[in-house]
This record gives C-alpha cells, structure tokens and sequence, in this order.
C-alpha cells in the first residue's frame, strides 16, 4: 500500500519520530513522509510511533491508499528533491 504521513510532535519526540519514518518511507518535507509499505511493515511502522508518541499531545496522520494506487502530487514553489532509495 501506497502511505503518506504527517506528524506534529512535542520538540523532546521530533527525533524519534523522524527517526522511525526515515527507516520506512522517503522524507518529503519537514514532518511529512511518504512511500510503499508492505501489511506487515505498515503493521511495525505503526506500532513504532504509537509507542513513540504521547497520545494526549501529539499528532499522526496516517493517509493509506491501496495496493497498486498512489496520490498524484503536485507542487507549487521550491521543489524539494526527489525521495532517494531506501535501503
């Protein structure tokens, strides 16, 4: 499945988060990370930031879309580079 993330996190969790979105899914813009995951690394992925974050103050938003689909993006202003290969 095709996944976009976006997160708002406490300054003290910013770190793990990003950390856990690197090692899954290409860095897009600053809190925000997209890419292909199998069910069983969406599965991991997901426990990953529940564990990391405090539910009570901080934000993840998960948007899913099924295998063989993906969003069309569009730009508008400076273009980032594009995502590199996750090893």
């Amino acid at each position: 499945m095709y996944v976009v993330v976006v997160y708002d996190t406490a300054a003290e969790r910013n770190p793990m988060i990003l950390k856990t979105c690197r090692r899954y899914l290409h860095h897009v813009q600053r809190s925000v990370f997209e890419g292909s995951l199998s069910a069983a690394q969406y599965r991991r992925f997901k426990t990953a930031v529940e564990t990391a974050i405090d539910p009570s103050h901080d934000s993840v938003l998960i948007y899913t879309y099924p295998p063989g689909t993906a969003p069309h993006r569009e730009s508008w202003g400076i273009e980032q580079p594009a995502p590199s290969t996750i090893l």
